[in-house]
């Protein structure tokens, strides 16, 4: 028993050992670039206007805080806006090729196209249509981040086992408890993969928007910024935007182990300390 009970304390403190280094590494390559960046500028004498310090973009986003915030504040609302619109209008269609042969023949080939449109190119045409609002900046980012979705989701709902379909058919299950019980479950960890993947999608698409037709947003600081040559604000929009997605990301990646924890790929990666 003292044995067993040893191995466990070991590989109990193995996991966390893995899991500090898992935050420590990315941390440590940022913090390194970031002193690696202050030292080149200030050591090359870089002018301002063509690359600053960090140590004076971080003063700007300290000093500019209100109007920063301001805009940031209306780029998530259209992050936000698109990705749950995306959602919404991406996991009915994944539903809808995934269980209709016809609507696979027929949407599939939409779906592509509407993917090799420059999104850039139609911005312009979105604000003709829909004027100046925050709507076309949210169409931008709903057909820039909604494609993963359906692609993962159709995926997860078609990669059910052959012999978990027979299993479910012979117990007498209907179509609908099929969906609810066993494909839907067995599809959340694709559906995640495509969540992840759009959510970052979905930040590029809110400043594709912003840059055609815009009064605010970061995509707005980020042209007036250039327009000016204030590189110093362009930096500042550039981390704040940053660090946005990559919050909205880590809420996508806690979600996803608060809903799918029970699954296998979940519980391989507690076992190997991941």
């Amino acid at each position: 028993m003292a044995g067993e009970s040893h191995k466990i304390k070991k590989a109990e403190g193995e996991t966390w050992a893995a899991r500090v280094g898992n935050i420590a590494w990315p941390l440590a390559f940022i913090l390194g670039a970031a002193v690696l960046w202050e030292i080149l500028v200030r050591a090359l004498e870089i002018p301002k206007w063509l690359l600053p310090a960090l140590s004076v973009v971080i003063v700007r986003i300290g000093s500019d805080a209100a109007f920063l915030g301001t805009h940031a504040a209306y780029t998530l609302y259209v992050i936000l806006s698109g990705f749950l619109l995306a959602i919404a209008v991406g996991v009915p269609i994944a539903l809808l090729i995934s269980s209709w042969k016809v609507a696979e023949k027929a949407l599939y080939p939409l779906l592509v196209f509407s993917q090799t449109v420059p999104k850039i190119a139609i911005a312009p045409l979105f604000a003709i249509w829909l004027g100046m609002t925050s709507l076309p900046h949210i169409l931008i980012t709903l057909l820039i981040s909604f494609f993963p979705i359906v692609i993962d989701t159709v995926a997860g709902l078609k990669s059910l086992p052959l012999e978990m379909i027979h299993l479910s058919q012979s117990m007498g299950t209907t179509r609908w408890q099929m969906f609810r019980k066993v494909r839907l479950p067995f599809a959340l960890p694709f559906l995640f993969a495509g969540l992840k993947v759009a959510i970052t999608l979905a930040v590029v698409g809110a400043i594709v928007g912003e840059w055609v037709g815009s009064e605010k947003g970061l995509g707005y600081v980020l042209l007036l910024a250039n327009g000016q040559l204030d590189t110093a604000l362009a930096f500042s929009a550039i981390i704040v935007l940053t660090l946005m997605g990559m919050g909205l990301f880590f809420v996508v990646w806690i979600l996803e182990k608060l809903l799918i924890s029970w699954h296998v790929s979940e519980r391989l990666k507690e076992i190997e300390g991941l």
